[in-house]
Formats: C-alpha cells, structure tokens, sequence
C-alpha cells in the first residue's frame, strides 16, 4: 500500500509524499522547509514521520527546503556524488546513492534510475512496496528506456507534462530557451507525457499525476485535454485516473491498494 501526494509541482519548487507501512519519505525538497511542513498537515500527515529526502538533481526547485529541513528535524538525505558536489549541503546527514542500486529504506525499497535533464548526474526513482510500485518522473528531456520500464511496472506514475509544442514554440522565450526546454536534456510535452504511457502503461496502471506544468508554456486545461485525448485509444485503460498538480497547494491524499 502507498500513499502519495504532490506537495508542490512546477519550476517554483516540487516536493513529493511517499507514505507506506514501511515509513514516509519525500523525494525532493524544492519550497521552503515551512511550506512543507504546513501541506503535511494539511494532508493529515507530520513532518517528523519523514525517514529521508531522496534527491532527483541539483536544481533549486528540487532542492531548495533540503538543508533547513534536514538540520531541523534530522532527516537523512539520500544523494548522488554528482549532485552533490552541486548542492550547498550539509553533509553530515548524507547517504551516498548510485543509479540502478536499490536502497532498502525500513522495508521499502527505492531504485533510483539515470534520465536525460540538464544536470549533473539525474535521477528519477521507482519505489517499490509489498507488490506495488510507484514512479516519479520529472525534469526528462525524453522518455529514455529507464524511464519506459519504470512506467511499465508502475501502479501509479508521477510524470512531467511540462509544455505544449504549439504554446511554447509560438510564445515569448528566446529561441535558445525555447530549444532547450524542448530538447533532448530538457522537458517532457504534454504529446509526449501522452505517448509514453499510450505506448507504455499497463493495465495495472491506477493512476498518473500531471507534474511541473509549465506557467507560460501550457495550461491545466490544454494539459490534462491532451492526455486524456490520447489515452481514448487504450480501452483497457479507461479506468486510469488522470490528476492534475500544483505550484500552491498540495494534491488530495492517493491511496495505491
């Protein structure tokens, strides 16, 4: 059994629940300490039950409450060498993790897996707990086979739906911003958030969170549309449940049986 919510999702800052019998854990820490603390109550959930902040990269969005947080309460943090040496932390409290090694956290076991973003050594993680899995993946420039796999096995898939093509191709950034978003180390479309579980997701599939919508280059709406759209042509998945997530308040509480 899991639970899982989106504390925060979008280049503000993202944080995410993972709740199960075997202890609770976040994986990043992108909003202050405080704003943490506070959606974990309004989830119905308490900071101090937190067991480790794993990290996906370097990135202030994904990292931003970490120090605070784990010399207030004493929570350990689970990092690789090359984001690391990235990050203003303090070590003390820092496991060391390796891409494609399990970590057995109390019972609960996380893989973290190499994806293709402009950082210093990404991640994404695949938890694992009693037959159910759960993956979070943000901040991929395209859908790699790690990440295929790690959709393929999940009962429920936290996945970036940063951009639509159109939105983003005709709007505001400069051409070098808008290439690299939209380029190989950068965001995943909506199209493409779309394709990968049309082409990948399984029928155990419960559900898939929308994450790190961009603020100018997509909407809730054209988000949500777009997937929904594309998956009309899996019937053996109508019953998955789609969600949107937000930069300013935590999603509902999702329970994974």
């Amino acid at each position: 059994m899991f639970e899982v919510s989106v504390l925060a999702s979008g280049s503000s800052g993202n944080c995410f629940y993972i709740g199960s019998d075997k202890g609770d854990i976040l994986i990043d820490a992108g909003i202050s300490c405080k704003q943490i603390s506070q959606r974990l109550e309004q989830i119905g959930k308490d900071i101090r039950d937190i067991k480790g902040i794993f990290v996906t990269h370097e990135h202030g969005d994904h990292t931003r409450g970490i120090d605070v947080l784990t010399r207030k309460y004493n929570i350990p943090v689970y990092i690789n060498k090359g984001t690391l040496r990235n990050c203003y932390l303090d070590k003390s409290n820092v496991n060391l993790i390796k891409s494609d090694e399990e970590i057995n956290l109390n019972g609960l076991k996380i893989l973290p897996f190499s994806k293709s973003h402009e950082a210093a050594d990404p991640v994404s993680y695949l938890i694992k707990n009693k037959g159910k899995k759960v993956s979070i993946i943000t901040d991929i420039g395209y859908s790699c086979d790690n990440v295929i796999k790690s959709v393929a096995e999940s009962d429920l898939v936290i996945l970036e739906s940063n951009h639509d093509t159109n939105m983003l191709k005709n709007g505001s950034y400069p051409h070098y911003l808008k290439k690299r978003i939209g380029g190989d180390k950068g965001h995943l479309s909506n199209y493409d958030a779309g394709l990968l579980v049309l082409e990948h997701g399984k029928r155990k599939l419960q559900y898939v969170l929308l994450s790190h919508l961009s603020l100018n280059n997509n909407t809730p709406d054209v988000a949500l549309n777009t997937f929904n759209s594309m998956l009309r042509e899996r019937k053996d998945l109508q019953n998955l449940k789609t969600m949107l997530t937000y930069r300013e308040k935590p999603t509902e509480l999702i329970r994974v049986k």
